[in-house]
Order: structure tokens, then C-alpha cells, then sequence
């Protein structure tokens, strides 16, 4: 077996050793040794599956103390839209077009089912956030951070309790941040960044979900041009 395949063989194994023993993050596995022996191979095939693993945050090696389950996180899928987003845009592609276009359908299919049952608490939280936009879109340089942006987005979506969907909005939001200079943010206006989110809110206080999901398309709207094949970025 080529010396890849094997790796990739190994690694495949340790995801299903960690599925069938139920481990969680920072659960310890088998010693080098141990592992070697049960899938019958080399520890220098071992450790390069164990390297492949570690970079995406599958087990993470800690010396002194062994191999744990890592964090799962997506960081490395982030690092690999940004990268891949920030290459074809270089290129003339519409990719940054399409990762908006992937984020604008989410969340205006997502903001319906918040409509339904937004607590007071978050719809506060919401309100509080609109409001440090228009303090924002008032200031010298007009524009609104993409922090407080960002902050309203995650905020948005609280109440549906679901940690997959907060990981994949923002690891969409963190794509975005990676390659912002070619986005071009300068075409942001910030006094109509604040009405457009108020809008959202305000279709959110009166129950109205398909009112709330046409206030969030008309917030992709001008994003959405930028980006465009022919548009502003292009």
C-alpha cells in the first residue's frame, strides 16, 4: 500500500476508534504503541496520520501527556474557503459573490423560524446592538464595525440553541473577515447598514417572519451587487 493511502487509511481508523468508544474532546487515546499495534502499522505511519489529524483538529498531541481528541472546531475549514474565496476572487472568479450568496440564503431562510419565538431578552439584546450601529454610522468615519455587524448576527440566531449552526454562520463570517480587502469596504454606507438591520428587528418585534426575511434580502441587496460578476469588486 503507497505510503498516502496508508496514512489515510490510519487516519480513517482513528476517527471510527474515536466514534466507538464515544470519546469527546480532550478524551485520551490509546497510547502510540497501543494504537500501532491494534491497526497493525508502523509508528512512523502512525505519527504522519497523527500530524494529518492534529491540523485539522481532529486529536490533538501534547507532550508529556499523549494524544487527546481535539477540538473539532472549523477553523480549518475556514482557513481553507478564505483561502480558496481569496485565490479565485484574485483571479476575476465570482467567489466572494458566491460565499455571500451561500450566507444571504441561511439566514433568510433562519430568520423566519427566529420570528416564530424570540425572547424578549434577545429581541433587547438585538435592539441594543441597532442602536451602537447608528452611533457608529454617525461618527467621523460613517461606517459601522463589522464587530457590531458581526455581533448581530450571532445574536440573531441565540435563541434557536443550535452550536453547529452559530459554528457554520460564523465560520461564513470569518471567511468573509480573512479576505475583506478584496471585498472592498469602502463602499459601505453605514447609515443604511442601521436601517436595514432595524428592519429586521422591527418585522422581528411584531412577529412578522416573512417580513424579517425580506428585511435580510434587502440587506444582502447592495452586498450582493458589489460582488456580482460586473459589479463594483469586479
Amino acid at each position: 500500500m503507497a505510503r498516502s493511502t496508508l496514512t489515510a487509511d490510519v487516519q480513517e481508523r482513528i476517527r471510527q476508534l474515536i466514534l466507538d468508544r464515544g470519546l469527546t474532546p480532550g478524551s485520551p487515546l490509546p497510547p502510540e504503541g497501543e494504537l500501532a499495534e491494534l491497526f497493525d502499522v508502523s509508528r512512523v505511519s502512525l505519527r504522519e496520520a497523527l500530524k494529518a489529524l492534529q491540523a485539522l483538529h481532529v486529536i490533538e498531541i501534547r507532550r508529556g501527556s499523549g494524544t487527546v481528541v481535539g477540538s473539532l472546531s472549523l477553523d480549518p475549514f475556514v482557513k481553507g474557503l478564505a483561502f480558496r474565496a481569496a485565490v479565485r476572487h484574485r483571479n476575476g472568479e465570482s467567489s466572494l459573490y458566491e460565499l455571500m450568496r451561500v450566507r444571504e440564503v441561511l439566514e433568510a431562510g433562519l430568520v423566519e423560524s427566529v420570528a416564530a419565538s424570540l425572547p424578549e431578552d434577545d429581541l433587547e439584546a438585538l435592539r441594543d446592538i441597532v442602536a451602537d450601529m447608528e452611533k457608529e454610522a454617525g461618527s467621523e468615519s460613517g461606517r459601522v464595525e463589522r464587530a457590531t455587524d458581526r455581533a448581530f448576527h450571532m445574536a440573531l440566531y441565540r435563541s434557536l440553541d443550535n452550536y453547529l449552526l452559530s459554528e457554520v454562520l460564523d465560520a461564513f463570517w470569518a471567511a468573509m473577515d480573512q479576505v475583506r480587502y478584496d471585498i472592498g469596504d469602502a463602499h459601505q454606507q453605514g447609515a443604511v447598514t442601521a436601517a436595514h438591520h432595524k428592519a429586521i428587528v422591527d418585522a422581528l418585534a411584531a412577529g412578522d417572519g416573512p417580513a424579517a426575511a425580506q428585511a435580510m434580502r434587502t440587506h444582502f441587496d447592495g452586498i450582493r451587487e458589489r460582488l456580482a460578476p460586473g459589479g463594483a469588486n469586479s
